[in-house]
């Protein structure tokens, strides 16, 4: 999979189709997994079971007790159009190959199908900028993903540094972290670029203009 995979707000993607680049439109026949509360609208014969964390239908996804994040996720069944939106946070699709995988932070995963696999990492290296860790999570084809982003992505090929908290996504490659003691602010606090991400190989990784808490 390359960057070139990432759609913009007038592509379409087999079952996943962009109302506007903040609004994603899901063809459901059988089974997709959606950030709950993510659901503006819908039409058809369409169920939502919701978990306050992934532990359920959907084991292991979000380490809620772990992290302390509360970032709940829904199984929406059935046969219908589905409607999502998050924040005002524009959508990116990418169509996931057989050998295809994303990692993403498990706060910018919007939806994806049932045919995609998934496996939740948390890096405690950086468990000292972000409160029990990091969390991401690993999705593998094939099939469709959404993610969202605050204001227009930027894909970036490595070897480059990252700060953690812009930090989206990465394919192909993993990340290092350094800590940089040197960097702090006036009054002795640290300042969030004191950990950086490094990714070296061939991939892509996705950041945002936006810091997440």
């Amino acid at each position: 999979m390359d960057a070139a995979q990432l759609t913009d707000a007038a592509d379409a993607v087999e079952a996943f189709t962009h109302e506007s680049a903040y609004t994603l439109e899901v063809d459901v026949e059988g089974s997709v997994t959606a950030k709950a509360g993510s659901m503006v609208a819908y039409d058809g014969d369409l169920s939502f079971t919701g978990t306050a964390s992934a532990e359920g239908g959907i084991t292991g996804m979000i380490k809620e007790a772990a992290t302390g994040e509360d970032a709940p996720v829904m199984d929406v069944e059935g046969n219908g159009t589905l409607y999502l939106a998050d924040r005002e946070k524009k959508v990116q699709v990418l169509q996931l190959g057989v050998e295809d995988a994303i990692t993403v932070n498990s706060e910018d995963i919007l939806v994806f199908e049932e045919s995609v696999d998934f496996a939740v990492e948390t890096m405690d290296s950086l468990a000292g900028a972000f409160a029990g860790g990091f969390t991401n999570v690993t999705l593998s084809g094939p099939g469709c993903v959404a993610i969202t982003t605050h204001g227009d992505p930027l894909v970036l090929d490595p070897p480059v540094s990252t700060d953690p908290s812009a930090t989206v996504a990465w394919s192909g490659v993993s990340p290092s972290v350094e800590v940089n003691k040197n960097l702090s602010d006036m009054i002795g606090q640290e300042s969030g670029e004191r950990f950086q991400m490094n990714f070296d190989g061939d991939g892509f990784v996705i950041v945002q203009p936006y810091e997440e808490l």
